[in-house]
């Protein structure tokens, strides 16, 4: 029993140890960039030696795959959860839902917003397989979904055309066609447009450009989806 106490105890050591060390890394990254984040600067601001955190992250790049895995993924489950609880025969919600939930989840974070969306950590080489494949893939897939609740609406506004698969990045299309398999390109396209809509102004907001210009940035940012919904025939059911 004690061995396992005593196992149990240094577990719960090192997980703390770690979040430390990814919460250090952002805040590093927030106050000098991107570049800030570094295994030795870590060290120094908990006090550690540079060899004892490497017992944690073997490298730089390794915490920095850690970080956009734990960043995606944290994003991932604010924007399904919206979308889960909104009501699948409402599209106009369901946009407005998805885009609320991803600017407040970004207002919360802008250290992960900035680490994922913002400029990239200069040198950080991702592993061959991506640094967070599976909850990337969720928030493009659901990206997509809206897409394709607004696309009986929209599909009018995109009559003739010329998108094409090979407008598009093949990555892209490996995530979203095998779930919408019915979708034609012009729904691609679509969902950047929606994409383009609401990260454009969140970008802006997270990056502080929004203060000498409004005093209500998020009345700006819904009354924008409103107008987008308007302009692809998307009625509202509540």
């Amino acid at each position: 029993m004690a061995g396992n106490a005593s196992r149990g105890r240094r577990e719960r050591l090192r997980a703390e140890t770690t979040a430390e060390i990814k919460n250090v890394a952002l805040e590093l990254m927030a106050s000098g960039g991107p570049d800030a984040i570094t295994l030795r600067a870590i060290a120094r601001e908990m006090g550690m030696t540079a060899n004892a955190i490497y017992g944690y992250f073997a490298t730089r790049d390794c915490l920095v795959t850690t970080l956009i895995s734990d960043v995606y993924t944290a994003l991932a489950n604010a924007v399904d959860a919206a979308w889960e609880t909104s009501p699948s025969a409402d599209p106009a919600t369901r946009i407005q839902a998805w885009a609320g939930a991803f600017r407040n989840w970004a207002l919360t974070n802008p250290q992960g917003f900035r680490l994922i969306y913002g400029d990239p950590v200069p040198g950080y080489r991702a592993p061959e397989q991506g640094a967070a494949p599976d909850a990337a893939h969720r928030v493009c897939t659901g990206l997509t979904a809206l897409a394709a609740g607004a696309w009986p609406y929209a599909q009018s506004f995109y009559d003739g055309s010329k998108f094409e698969w090979s407008d598009f990045d093949a990555g892209l299309l490996d995530k979203v066609r095998p779930a919408f398999p019915e979708l034609p390109p012009a729904a691609v396209a679509l969902a950047l447009r929606i994409w383009g809509h609401l990260h454009g102004l969140v970008s802006l907001e997270v990056y502080g450009h929004m203060r000498n210009q409004t005093i209500s940035p998020e009345k700006l940012f819904h009354e924008e989806l409103t107008q987008l919904v308007r302009s692809l025939g998307i009625p509202h059911q509540g």
